[in-house]
């Protein structure tokens, strides 16, 4: 096992080589404009996946899932060549959908913001069906007289209400 600081540190160095390669050595046709997102490399450091994007419709997308397929050789050497270690990984390249995925999460918050526009423009010119208040409450008239009798009877209210149950508090 490897130390996890160096597999991070070879995958960023991946990402890098691999990256340049791209641009500058692969000069297959199917190869679209792709984008290098992220490298990962296991804790043995035997195997590295690269994550990219490519910049087009699905039949674009998959060109260059072949294309890159086909270099994976010429790539790995290259890593090979510029990294120096004993052991070269094997590349496997994975469609990163990241970007996709937070595309549609922003068209889903615009919609919502919208929605709430549209409601709060609704709302402000809206009455309530019946009263502001609904809820019904004692008037203060009620309560004032139950107060003057229970202090006119010499007790509190709590004792008022033992003597009527039959019970008495110690």
């Amino acid at each position: 096992m490897a130390d996890p600081a160096r597999a991070r540190k070879l995958a960023v160095r991946i990402r890098q080589i691999v990256s340049a390669a791209i641009e500058t050595q692969i000069k297959d046709p199917r190869l679209g404009m792709v984008t290098v997102t992220d490298a990962r490399v296991t804790s043995d450091l035997r195997e590295a996946t690269v994550f990219y994007t490519v910049y087009g419709d699905a039949t674009q997308v998959e060109d260059s899932a072949k294309a890159l397929a086909s270099a994976t050789g010429v790539l790995r050497s290259t890593v090979g060549r510029q990294t120096g270690i004993k052991f070269v990984p094997t590349l496997a390249f994975v469609a990163d959908h990241v970007p996709d995925t937070a595309r549609e999460l922003d068209e889903a918050l615009q919609r919502v913001r919208h929605a709430d526009a549209e409601l709060a423009r609704i709302r402000a010119g809206a009455t309530y069906a019946g009263d502001a208040d609904p809820y019904r409450r004692p008037s203060e008239d009620d309560d004032e007289d139950d107060s003057a009798e229970d202090r006119s009877a010499g007790g509190t209210a709590d004792d008022t209400a033992d003597e009527r149950t039959g019970s008495r508090s110690v």
